[in-house]
C-alpha cells in the first residue's frame, strides 16, 4: 500500500492555476492570422470554391474615406472614422466610450491562392465586404479517369 495521500486541496490549486493561466492568455492572438480583441474592424473570413469573403463591419465610414490595398499577400483595410458627438449639455463629463474613431490599418494575411489582380470591394449598410478571386491553378476540378 502506498504511503501518499493527496488531499482534494491539490486538485482545486491546480484548477485555480489553469483558470489563472487561461485568464492571462485570453486576450491573446492564438494564430498569426488571429487579432486582439477590439480591433477595429472586426472581420469575418470565408472562402467559396471561387473566391476569399472577407466582411468587415465598419459602421460610420465614409465609403470615399475607405483605402483597400493588397501587397505581397496582405489585404490593408485602412481609413478614419470621424467622431460624432451628439447634442448635450456642456456640462457633460464622459466616464465611458466605447465606440471607435480616429484611424484605423487592419491587415489581413491572405491564403496563396489569392489572385491579387481579382479584387471587387463595396461597402453597403456599414459592411465593407472585399471579394478576392483564386487563382485558377488552386480551384478545385475533376479529374477524369481513363
Amino acid at each position: 500500500m502506498s504511503d501518499l495521500f493527496f488531499s482534494t486541496d491539490i486538485f482545486n490549486d491546480i484548477d485555480r492555476l489553469q483558470r489563472q493561466v487561461a485568464n492571462l492568455f485570453a486576450n491573446m492572438p492564438t494564430s498569426l492570422r488571429a487579432s486582439r480583441v477590439g480591433t477595429f474592424p472586426a472581420v469575418n473570413i470565408g472562402s467559396t470554391d471561387e473566391s476569399i469573403e472577407i466582411v468587415a463591419f465598419a459602421p460610420g465610414l465614409d465609403p470615399a474615406q475607405i483605402d483597400v490595398s493588397i501587397d505581397n499577400g496582405l489585404l490593408i483595410l485602412s481609413g478614419e472614422r470621424k467622431r460624432v458627438q451628439p447634442e448635450r449639455p456642456d456640462d457633460t463629463r464622459t466616464y465611458l466610450q466605447e465606440r471607435f474613431s480616429g484611424t484605423f490599418r487592419r491587415i489581413i494575411e491572405l491564403p496563396h491562392q489569392a489572385d491579387p489582380d481579382k479584387v471587387q470591394a463595396r461597402y453597403v449598410n456599414g459592411c465593407l465586404s472585399v471579394t478576392i478571386g483564386k487563382l485558377e491553378a488552386s480551384k478545385p476540378r475533376s479529374i477524369t479517369v481513363q
